[in-house]
């Protein structure tokens, strides 16, 4: 694994090599504001695999399409509720996560082949640079399923899932994960707790 650690946004180099890194079909560690992430191309199923056996995932769960802007996210949904649309409009980027129903055509190694899928645009200005540099990032927080999500830092990553490319820049600022909200209907329901809490979800307009 090519391990990377800088403080702040990458440098034009590093963000190169990452996208050079996707775009073969690579894995890549990455910060975001919540906790490290694994993520991959969500078209190519090859790497969508490699994400599963890198962190040994449960072969049942989906990864969450990581985004650089609301625009990309949009390209990746059938249908954005009004639930949705609020949540966009006032807690992203941010720790949140979306549920929406997935376009045909979009992300189907990454979904699962699912009708639906998980959109979330990070607000931590590395990871919105990596997101720039690489595309939308399938990805899922970077540790082995069961353990303790990595959060940087001095923390040893020799246990961490192996992945082509590691960009490490530091300790994340929430420490904890992201929360997850399913807005596939008018009325939202959170499905994963996290760095947002109810009552933020409930006054989004």
């Amino acid at each position: 694994m090519r391990i990377v650690r800088c403080s702040g946004v990458p440098n034009p180099d590093t963000l190169r090599e990452a996208a050079e890194c996707i775009a073969a079909g690579g894995t890549l560690l990455f910060p975001t504001e919540t906790v490290y992430g694994i993520g991959c191309d969500p078209e190519n199923a090859r790497a969508v695999e490699a994400v599963f056996r890198a962190k040994r995932r449960p072969a049942d769960k989906p990864l969450a399409v990581h985004v650089a802007a609301r625009d990309d996210a949009e390209r990746f949904a059938a249908v954005i509720t009004s639930a949705a649309r609020r949540i966009m409009n006032s807690l992203w980027p941010g720790p949140v996560a979306i549920i929406v129903t997935r376009s045909p055509q979009r992300a189907a190694p990454a979904a699962l082949g699912g009708e639906t899928i998980s959109l979330r645009c990070p607000s931590d200005q590395a990871c919105i640079a990596i997101l720039q540099a690489t595309g939308p990032l399938a990805a899922t927080s970077a540790n082995i399923s069961g353990e303790p999500a990595f959060t940087g830092g001095e923390a040893d990553i020799s246990s961490l899932p192996q992945a082509s490319m590691a960009i490490i820049t530091g300790p994340t600022r929430l420490r904890q994960e992201s929360t997850v909200v399913d807005c596939t209907s008018e009325t939202p329901r959170i499905v994963r707790p996290g760095a947002v809490d109810r009552a933020a979800i409930e006054a989004a307009r």
